[in-house]
């Protein structure tokens, strides 16, 4: 066990990857790359790599899942079976249902709901590749992807982690620290509404260090988001450039 825990943080505070404490791994958006989707996006976040499409919004079906009030938002969070290194069984777990309505319920926050009565957003997230962090990867290329439908949203919603490995707080934990880590701490945000829309807590951490893995998700958050915005303006510029062409 020393021999492991020895790897993922040295004495000079350098992670296992090579990033300090404060350190966000590399980061890859790009919207619009499936054209078959009302609305796409693909993320690679460390050694994560994830799709996400949008679909909508549009009639609900089964109509009778359909609100009078409200559009339906549905979300469906997919682990591929060579995403992880023991094959995983292709049929939903316990643990992908439960992500599946953790994003959903993430992204609620985000959207006008009551502008599209009787219509539904699907949105399908497959993990191509995982390396600890999908669950808030996956929010950040969903948030991308429902923005590229078209769907009006309140703000785009980003999401980080942080947590604790060897007594030190760290952000954005990679698969070795998640599972070797003592806590981790999931946060999705919308930093232009200053408004969290997920915090959960796995493990356990004094109240000071809560507080400290909290500040650096939101901090993370506000960077990622950077990027985020930086994606879908480089969509639409080339689109521009593209109806440009046509014209002339």
């Amino acid at each position: 066990m020393n021999e492991k825990t020895e790897k993922l943080i040295d004495k000079k505070g350098i992670r296992g990857d090579g990033r300090k404490v404060d350190e966000l791994r590399p980061l890859k958006l790009q919207v619009g790359v499936l054209p078959n989707a009302d609305g796409s996006a693909y993320i690679e976040h460390g050694k994560n790599k994830i799709l996400a499409a949008a679909y909508g919004p549009r009639e609900m079906h089964p109509k009778h899942l359909a609100q009078a009030d409200r559009m339906v938002l549905r979300a469906r969070y997919h682990m591929a079976p060579f995403s992880v290194q023991e094959r995983k069984s292709p049929a939903p777990s316990r643990r992908e249902v439960e992500l599946s309505k953790v994003i959903k319920e993430s992204l609620e926050p985000a959207l006008f709901l009551e502008l599209y009565p009787r219509t539904g957003v699907d949105v399908f997230i497959e993990v191509l590749q995982a390396d600890g962090g999908t669950r808030c990867a996956s929010i950040t290329a969903a948030a991308l992807a429902i923005a590229d439908a078209g769907v009006p949203m309140r703000d785009l919603v980003v999401a980080c982690a942080a947590g604790k490995v060897e007594d030190q707080v760290v952000l954005d934990l990679y698969d070795a620290e998640d599972k070797l880590g003592s806590a981790d701490v999931p946060v999705a945000y919308m930093p232009n509404l200053n408004a969290i829309t997920l915090l959960q807590m796995d493990g356990i951490l004094a109240p000071a260090e809560f507080e400290k893995a909290v500040s650096m998700a939101m901090d993370g958050c506000k960077k990622i988001y950077e990027i985020q915005k930086e994606a879908l303006k480089t969509k639409y510029m080339v689109v521009k450039e593209t109806d440009k062409e046509i014209e002339e």
